[in-house]
């Protein structure tokens, strides 16, 4: 009987070892994509800032020629 319980304690212990590594690997994917989704933004951002810097300076080169 002792024999039993240890054999289910251990069995349960090693179901949360599997469970909290899965969730781990959730976890990691999600902050995965949460970084990948902030890269993308940041270009996105990047290139409206070049863009509109792009105009101020053809309007800057545009107003001096009159």
């Amino acid at each position: 009987m002792k024999t039993l319980l240890v054999i289910a304690a251990t069995a349960a212990l090693v179901g949360c070892g599997v469970e909290a590594v899965g969730t781990a690997a959730t976890a990691a994917s999600i902050k995965k994509q949460e970084l990948e989704q902030g890269q993308r933004t940041m270009q996105q951002t990047q290139q409206k800032i070049d863009a509109a810097m792009q105009q101020m300076q053809q309007r800057a080169g545009g107003s001096t020629e009159h």
